[in-house]
Formats: structure tokens, sequence, C-alpha cells
């Protein structure tokens, strides 16, 4: 199965993992990778209706999977409630570009390691999944990995209130995603849920688990 992954990721990456940032966002601003679904450049106007027309915040996270005795499962995160935005929600660990950050792969695992204390040494990087477009004005660059199984996290407890994993197997069942419709600025939204236990992942993280899941399955 990991050698499968490996071999899926290297076939149908969205992009050199080491490729830098400005021409990530280069490219994209050309193709906005609008087949991601429910991406807000997937939706028909609603990215101009939300006032997405000028330069998106490029940001980047990784999608960590980790090889355990049951199979291989994916990390995700729950976001603390006193958060200014997105709180309580589940999430990979990431966030928005800094200075010293060269390219997607050194955001994600910069990110990473403050949050949840991963070492980006303890990390395998496969490839990138394609660009997804958030109402909030960013543009995700997600960065998938195999990490250590051995590796023991610690949570920045300002940020992170639950790291969690889930099995990959849940996630590659097309029939365990539902849509669900929000409105939001007077539009109607649809975006994916993933149910697992007792929680709902929704929104970006559950669309890029999806991405996740046709990219691995060829």
């Amino acid at each position: 199965m990991r050698d499968n992954i490996r071999a899926q990721m290297r076939a149908r990456t969205a992009g050199d993992v080491e490729q830098a940032w400005s021409e990530v966002t280069a490219l994209a601003e050309q193709e906005p990778n609008a087949n991601v679904p429910g991406s807000y450049r997937d939706d028909e106007n609603s990215w101009k209706d939300f006032g997405l027309t000028g330069p998106l915040k490029p940001s980047a996270v990784l999608v960590p999977l980790i090889e355990r005795a049951a199979g291989i499962t994916v990390l995700l995160t729950r976001r603390t409630e006193n958060l200014s935005s997105h709180s309580g929600q589940i999430s990979f660990p990431g966030g928005r570009v800094e200075q010293s950050d060269a390219a997607p792969v050194h955001t994600a695992l910069r990110e990473s390691e403050e949050e949840i204390g991963l070492e980006p040494a303890r990390v395998e990087i496969l490839g990138r999944l394609a660009n997804y477009v958030v109402g909030t004005g960013y543009r995700i660059t997600p960065v998938v990995g195999f990490v250590d199984a051995q590796q023991e996290f610690v949570r920045d407890e300002r940020e992170v209130a639950e790291i969690f994993e889930v099995p990959l197997e849940l996630v590659m069942e097309p029939d365990n995603y539902r849509r669900e419709h929000m409105r939001i600025k007077n539009i109607n939204r649809s975006y994916y849920v993933l149910p697992y236990g007792e929680y709902r992942i929704w929104g970006a993280t559950a669309s890029i688990l999806l991405n996740l899941r046709d990219t691995l399955s060829g």
C-alpha cells in the first residue's frame, strides 16, 4: 500500500515539491485549478461575489500519512475555540507563507513543527495536491508526506485543541462523503462533509481529502 501511494503521488503530483512560491503562485494565477470540488474557483461566479478577484494569499498545509499496524491513517487537528477564524474546526497542520519560506513544502513543514511538534526530518515528502481557494481569500497548497510512526506529537495549546487520525480506508470510500449547503453572503454554497465518529470534517479539509482520494485512486 505504501509503495502504491508513493507511485500514485509521483505520477499525479500537482507540481514539484521544491517549486518556489513565486512559480507556484504564477502558475496558479494562470490556472485556478477549478477542477477541485468545493473550491471557490469551482462554484460558478461565487468567487467574484465574495470579492476574490484580487491576489490571493498563499498558504500551505501538510497532509500527513502515517503507517500504523492497523493500516495507514491521515493525521488531522481540531482548532481551539478561541481562535479568531475557523475556531473549533477540523484542519490539517499548516498556515500562511512567511518571507523565509522558499517553497510550499517549507511552509507546510514549518507550520507543522510549530503546531504539532512534527520534526521536518521525520517526514518523507511525496508530492502536492491541486490548490484550493477558500472564501477568506487564501489559496491553499496541500503537501502530502509520510510521517515516521515513531514521531511523538506535541500540540501548540494556543492553536490546537486535539490531534487525531482518520483511517485512510475511510477517506478512500466515495460513499462516505456527502454534500451539504449553506447560505453565505446571500449566496448558496455547497461543500463536502466527511463524518468520522464524533468529528465533522467539512469544507476545505473534506475537499482536500477527497482530492487525495481521487489522486491515490488513479
